[in-house]
Formats: structure tokens, sequence, C-alpha cells
């Protein structure tokens, strides 16, 4: 009898063992659903990065989110910098201890109008170090991002610390449709250099760059409040250009913003008729555009099994764009394996800025894009991005322009725009 059950059965260790197994893939599934549910109440995460320490990252976080709530949205800041976390006492919430309503955490809450979650409210003295490896910093990173009661925000901004190690890392893989990065750097070659890696490390994870803004660019005169180049400047959007991405503003160096960010209080708003306020309120342009962008791949039926392409096609007045880069629209087609157009969807593309629309497209799932002019760089970052590129198609109506390609009989010139 005993022997029957052990080779029908199983032992009570093998019970003892499943069990566990079981139960932690039960809390797995259940983990990832709490994180799914909030973090579709987040309309656009944006993560803000630098390749090296000390370059005002932070302080520019905390003023973007500002800039932003300025603006009318609804915008939380996510500070995940373990080792350093300035969010506290850019925006004057040092001290605070983190809140709970016996379900969630709860943010503080900004007069600005702006949520607030930081790390440092965790620790019981600002001087404490957390000396944690990367498994264990992740599973806090999701615990925040699972088990902070946000609500419903239009931008969350994530703060991290410089690098491109864990924590980046972690988000890229819990929060897979980011809309994307904004890089930040000073002018000098030391900075760039390190900046070159963190959007390269953006690339390899799909990432999209939303743009590079160039912090500590000049010296605002105290006294006659001119901007002075006492340092090099111009550094960051070399770069930027060099990488094909965008640049979004330059920052340059105000006593006022070191006096806002000590006292905690957000200079772009107490400070908003000053240049550097005003740099700020620019650099969130591109970010307030997302809002205008269809990230969403068209809704469009698909059979199961189905092998289908999408085709993008810039589009002006109605007939293909000469230049892709100044389009009003993009259609893009899907087309199943037998060159029959199961369905088209108009776009409209973000602010054109040099290597916005690679990462945009991909966004929307475009495999091809037909252009009429088009230059090498933006060609190398459409491949990069996983999309084939034709150039050279004439300006006429689209329907000329996609029973063309399909049927072979497309016919392409020179590239109108080969720089």
């Amino acid at each position: 009898m005993d022997g029957k059950n052990k080779e029908k059965g199983c032992s009570s260790k093998g019970c003892k063992d499943k069990a566990p197994d079981s139960a932690q893939k039960l809390r797995d599934i259940t983990e990832d659903q709490a994180l799914k549910n909030r973090l579709s109440l987040i309309k656009h995460k944006i993560m803000v990065l630098s390749g090296k320490g000390g370059v005002g990252k932070s302080t520019v976080a905390a003023n973007v989110a500002v800039a932003l709530a300025m603006e009318g949205r609804r915008v939380g800041i996510l500070d995940i910098d373990f080792h350093g976390p300035s969010i506290p006492t850019l925006l004057n919430l040092e001290g605070r201890q983190i809140q709970h309503d016996g379900e969630s955490l709860l943010p503080a809450e900004l007069a600005e109008g702006v949520k607030v979650i930081s790390l440092g409210f965790f620790l019981k003295d600002p001087s404490d170090a957390v000396i944690w490896r990367g498994p264990m910093k992740m599973n806090v990173i999701k615990q925040l991002l699972t088990e902070v009661k946000w609500g419903e925000l239009d931008y969350l901004i994530m703060d991290f610390p410089p690098g491109t190690g864990d924590e980046p890392l972690s988000v890229a893989q819990l929060v897979p449709d980011s809309d994307g990065a904004i890089i930040v750097t000073t002018p000098q070659n030391l900075s760039t250099i390190d900046v070159r890696k963190s959007i390269t490390f953006c690339r390899k994870l799909n990432v999209p760059v939303i743009g590079v803004i160039e912090n500590m660019s000049g010296f605002v005169c105290p006294e006659c409040r001119t901007v002075l180049d006492i340092f090099k400047t111009g550094g960051g959007e070399k770069m930027a250009s060099e990488m094909g991405v965008p640049f979004l503003a330059r920052i340059p160096i105000d006593p006022q913003v070191v006096e806002a960010s000590d006292s905690g209080s957000p200079f772009v708003y107490h400070y908003s008729k000053t240049e550097v306020a005003k740099a700020f309120l620019k650099a969130v342009q591109p970010l307030l555009a997302l809002e205008d962008v269809t990230v969403e791949k068209p809704s469009i039926t698909k059979e199961k099994g189905m092998n289908t392409k999408r085709i993008a096609i810039p589009v002006t007045q109605g007939v293909l764009s000469s230049h892709f880069g100044h389009c009003e629209i993009f259609a893009i087609f899907d087309v199943d394996s037998e060159n029959r157009v199961l369905g088209r969807n108009d776009v409209t593309p973000p602010p054109h800025e040099p290597g916005t629309f690679p990462a945009w497209l991909r966004q929307q799932g475009a495999d091809i894009i037909i252009a009429g002019g088009m230059g090498s760089r933006a060609q190398g970052l459409f491949n990069e991005s996983g999309i084939q590129v034709v150039v050279g198609a004439p300006t006429v109506d689209l329907e000329h322009v996609l029973e063309g390609y399909l049927n072979g009989t497309l016919e392409t010139g020179g590239n109108l725009c080969d720089h």
C-alpha cells in the first residue's frame, strides 16, 4: 500500500516543496497585476538620467515636474536615488516620514500641485547610507511602483542616481511602456563623454531618448542678469547632435537657483519670469507634446498567426512629403502577407527635432518608412530602430505611393536630403 502510494502520489516532502512554489507564483502574478493597475492610471512615465554625478539632475527633475504642474498637469515625482536622494531637500520635505492608509503608501503633496515619493522618506537619518545589492534595489523599486497610491497622473517624473546601473535597468524592465528619458549633462567634455553612455544604454533597452538638457551652461550675473559664458558652453548640444537625439534647452548657472534649492523652493515656480525659468518651460514642451501623440498601435484586428507589416508615410497637403521631418501627419498602413491593406491610421507626429521620429515611429510599431528625402544620419537611426527605409519616393498621392511599393513598381529617384 505504501509502495503504491509512492508510485501514484507524491511524498510529503514533495508536497511541501511544491506548495511554496505555487504560493510564490500566485504572489508574483498578483504583484504583477497590481503593478499594471497602478501604472495604468499614469499617462506618461519619464526617466531623468545622467551619466555623471554633480550635473544637477535632481534639480532638473524637480523643476521639470513643477513646470508641468504649472501648465495644469497632474504630476508626481518618484525619487529612486538610493545613495543620495535630493528631492526632499529641493522641495522642502526633509524629515518627512512615509504615510500609509492601511493599504497603500501615500505620497507627499506640494502646494505647487506635485505628489512626491522619495527614498529619503524611508531613512531615519539623512546621513544614513543605503548599502543594497541589485536584486534588493529592484524589489524596492517594484514595491514603490506597486504600492504608492498616486491616483491618476498625467506625468510621473522618475529621478535616478547617476550612471547606468541597477535602478534605471530595473525601471526599464518594470515599466516597458515608459515614454522615454531626459538626459542631463553639463557642457564639459568630461560630462558629455559619460552622457553618451546613458544614450547608448537607452538605445540598448529600447528606451526612447526624449532629449538632452545642458545644465550649468553659462552664468547669470546676479547684478545685471546677463548670461556670461565663464565656463564652456554648447557641449551638450553638440553631443546631442552627434548622437542624433533632440536637444531640449540650456540652463545657465543662476545664484537664485542655488538659493531656491537650498531653501526647498521650486525655482521655476517662484522665479517664473527669469530666463532660467523660461528655459525650463521650453524644456517641457516636448513632454506636453506627448499628449498629442498616439503611442498605441492602430486598433486593427488581425487574424491569429497573420504576418503583417506596418508602413509609415509622411504626408503634407495630402501627398507624400518631400522631407519626412516637415510633414503634417504620418499615414500608417497595416498590410498582410499578401499585400492586402488592412487599414489606415493618421497620426500627428511630435515637434520635429533631430532623432525624434525614429523612436516615435518605433512606438507606433512601424516596420517601414517611405520618404522623399532623408539624411544619412536619420537613415542610420531608423535602421537602428529596426525600421526599413525607402527614400526618393515621388511627392504624389498616397494611393500611388503605397500601391507602387506593394506591387514593386514604385519609382524612386535621388535622395533629396543627403546630409
